[in-house]
């Protein structure tokens, strides 16, 4: 059998026992169990408000009952310690028990919620709760609370530390389910704290200054000052992230343009495009070069033919 199965199993058989113990011992004041298994039988732990009625006459009721658990639970010898409850008020289970009863036997509702929840706390308990649920009253079902002190409804401490108990009273209208919460006295909650009277406390050594706050305020109102006329754009030398750039020195080119043309380039551009490069030189010293005999003897012809132009159309004019 898995492991899950096996835990199903356990909680459906102790829940079994446990209500084969509360219809058997229930007028012994039946106050709850604790079952552990162990190599040499089953140890089941019973707290009841009355002993002497769940072991019996020579402890004949005690072996009817460790029968019983054989037979009906399939236990390999069972043994069943009787232990006494302290004060029965403070037991969830036993509680419950007695309002169920007083139910029955016509106590109003609200009279023995109150009158029971007064005695569980006058016994010394932190907290408790009392949920009577069914139809109190009428037809209709519905829901009473009694709320005494402190309880806790959830977390770990609802398991661990609330002692709860269980109910039923059959009334005429139909059946009222009864629910007992307690919390016993001494409970350690997470929440807790306790204040030493007796503590040895450490004195704090307080700063000693003479100067006041408005001294104090006038240095800040200083400090702000002094880095607002700060030049903003300096870096700060403190600053490390602000990264330090080693100065080099730029070389400024001091050659002539139309030296540093290579005339092999030049001319090969002239004979790709049929384009005449622009002098780059001293437009001076182009003009005091001379000119080609060809290009003198053609600027002269067009020199001669401007002036017969010139000269026909004045004649025109004239006539």
């Amino acid at each position: 059998m898995a492991d899950e199965h096996q835990f199903i199993e356990d909680g459906l058989q102790r829940s079994q026992i446990d209500e084969f113990f509360a219809d058997e011992l229930g007028r012994a004041g039946y106050g709850g169990m604790e079952v552990a298994k162990t190599p040499m039988g089953t140890q089941i732990v019973l707290m009841a408000e009355k002993p002497g009625m769940v072991i019996g006459k020579g402890g004949k009721n005690i072996r009817k009952v460790t029968r019983e658990l054989e037979e009906r639970f399939d236990l390999d010898d069972p043994q069943i310690d009787v232990q006494e409850v302290d004060e029965p008020d403070l037991n969830a289970q036993i509680v419950a028990d007695r309002l169920a009863n007083a139910l029955e036997r016509g106590w109003y509702f609200r009279k023995a919620g109150h009158t029971t929840i007064d005695r569980i706390m006058d016994a010394g308990a932190l907290g408790a709760e009392i949920v009577l649920s069914g139809k109190v009253t009428g037809a209709r079902s519905r829901v009473e609370k009694f709320n005494r002190g402190y309880i806790k409804h959830n977390g770990e401490p609802a398991s661990e530390v609330v002692d709860d108990g269980q109910g039923v009273s059959v009334m005429k209208l139909g059946t009222i389910g009864v629910t007992v919460k307690i919390i016993p006295p001494g409970a350690e909650l997470p929440d807790d704290f306790h204040i030493a009277e007796d503590a040895d406390v450490e004195a704090v050594d307080q700063a000693e200054t003479d100067e006041g706050v408005e001294a104090l305020l006038a240095e800040a109102d200083a400090d702000a000052d002094e880095d607002e006329d700060a030049d903003p754009t300096a870096p700060d030398a403190a600053d490390e992230s602000v990264p330090e750039f080693a100065e080099e020195a730029v070389e400024t080119p001091t050659a002539d343009p139309a030296e540093v043309v290579d005339e092999e380039v030049v001319e090969e551009v002239v004979e790709e495009t049929g384009e005449t490069p622009v002098a780059t030189g001293d437009p001076e010293e182009e003009q005091d070069e001379p000119l080609d005999d060809d290009v003198e003897s053609e600027a002269a012809d067009l020199v001669a033919e401007m002036e017969e132009e010139a000269a026909a159309d004045e004649e025109g004019d004239e006539a």
